[in-house]
């Protein structure tokens, strides 16, 4: 089908809408999804905003996965969400989980956004695979012929399922192995219920389970099976474990109780709206907390703090505000330096800049309170921050009874992996997502994987 050019001046005339929530007095009393959609008439003029750029630098600079983003537009503003829907497919393996969690890389790219707003690229996607399911488009089969060689993959998080569909299309047979009770990695565990339902992971892993993809959970690699068994058994095997080492904190006072790593806390919360737990082994409830960090975890750990009824919510992050608008640091079409308010921050807390942990303070062996003092930062070219001084004339106590660590995680070279396996290198192995780059975006975990069993296909055909 054809699409008819777009108005390439409506960018100008109509104004980018912003994403739609559910009220937050309704929202903060349960775990269910806070992002809601727009209507038709919303829908039809954020995809005529786009100027179908001779160039299109969200699909080539923006997008990790080379989403077909102006086309698919064009089609969202003729109506004909199925042809939407069959462009998106084309690159995209999971667009319910990226339209959900992706920062929208693609629209700091959108040329659009020089002068006047970026088009609204990340809620359109989410509109176009939405649609899809509820009409039945989405159908993964299992592919004519196999080719009788057999591939392993450790870790069900995005990049590890990219890969399994990649190579399960090629004819390749696929067992992905996860150590916990339901795959899913990250996505599953890592990310609050309430910006990704666990109810979309299940539609999609149905059908991953029908084109033939085997799962087998609840096996731990190393201590139920050995690496070296499955070198044996298969003609491949891809690590996909993620980059599960939290960055800490060594200050006085760690060792109170009381100061546990994001993803434990997040992750517990997760396991009991699944069932898999009782209760939350860390509860917010009735507690000061602090949240350590100021990216994306450290605000699902804000918006699951007030969930779980705490008192009060601290967030504190050691770099300075980004600015309001794009930064010189960061020109078009890089991903702008922008200061970012979520979801999560429009649920009440406070949020402080420039400030550093200095000490956890506690009583009995228990956490009271975190010590604090302002930093002043010398910036270099284009005003990016690059060493600080703490104001140490300026400290403060903070009263907390919880601290939340979200610092981020480490990277581990290809050879610390296999060290921490046990194993010597061998090119039947590959290493894919977070376990290869260190800690970075769903998206690009989903195009590495995707890149990885291309790799694997190569070698192995």
């Amino acid at each position: 089908m054809t699409i008819s050019p777009l108005n390439t001046k409506d960018f100008m005339n109509i104004s980018r809408e912003r994403p739609p929530y559910r009220p937050v007095r309704k929202r903060v009393r349960d775990f269910e999804e806070v992002e809601m959609f727009l209507d038709e008439k919303q829908l039809n003029e954020q995809a005529r905003r786009c100027m179908k750029c001779g160039i299109p630098f969200c699909h080539g600079t923006g997008c990790p996965l080379g989403n077909l983003i102006p086309d698919f537009n064009a089609a969202a503003a003729a109506g004909d969400w199925e042809f939407a829907w069959e462009l998106l497919q084309t690159t995209s393996s999971f667009p319910e989980f990226t339209s959900r969690v992706c920062p929208a890389l693609c629209e700091g790219s959108c040329t659009s956004g020089i002068n006047f707003e970026s088009v609204t690229i990340r809620l359109i996607e989410k509109s176009i695979i939405e649609k899809a399911f509820q009409n039945g488009w989405v159908q993964m089969n299992p592919p004519q012929k196999r080719n009788g060689r057999k591939i392993a993959i450790i870790g069900s998080g995005p990049a590890g399922l990219s890969a399994a569909v990649e190579m399960n299309k090629a004819g390749f047979e696929i067992t992905v192995f996860e150590k916990n009770a339901v795959p899913g990695g990250l996505l599953r565990y890592g990310i609050p219920d309430f910006k990704l339902a666990k109810t979309v992971i299940d539609r999609r892993l149905a059908l991953l389970r029908n084109a033939g993809i085997h799962f087998q959970c609840g096996t731990s690699i190393g201590s139920d099976i050995s690496p070296q068994y499955l070198l044996k058994k298969y003609d491949a095997v891809i690590f996909a474990t993620g980059s599960p080492i939290p960055r800490n904190l060594e200050i006085p006072g760690r060792e109170l109780e009381g100061i546990h790593f994001a993803l434990d806390f997040l992750q517990g919360q997760n396991r009991a709206n699944a069932g898999e737990l009782k209760t939350v082994p860390i509860s917010a409830k009735n507690k000061k907390v602090v949240v350590i960090g100021g990216g994306d975890t450290g605000s699902d750990c804000l918006g699951t703090s007030w969930r779980q009824k705490a008192q009060s919510v601290l967030q504190i992050e050691i770099m300075p505000q980004a600015p309001e608008k794009r930064s010189p640091a960061t020109p078009w079409p890089q991903f702008p330096l922008v200061y970012k308010t979520s979801s999560s921050h429009k649920e009440g807390g406070e949020r402080r800049f420039n400030t550093n942990t200095v000490r956890f303070i506690g009583e009995s062996g228990k956490l009271t309170g975190v010590e604090i003092c302002p930093v002043e930062w010398t910036c270099g070219t284009f005003g990016r921050p690059i060493k600080f001084e703490s104001v140490k004339d300026q400290k403060e106590i903070i009263p907390c009874d919880l601290a939340l660590l979200a610092l981020g995680f480490l990277k581990q070279s290809r050879e610390q992996l296999l060290n921490a396996w046990n194993m010597e290198d061998s090119e039947k192995i590959y290493i894919a997502g977070d376990a290869a780059s260190g800690p970075s975006l769903v998206v690009k975990a989903i195009a590495n994987g995707r890149d990885i069993a291309a790799n694997a296909i190569h070698n192995l055909t």
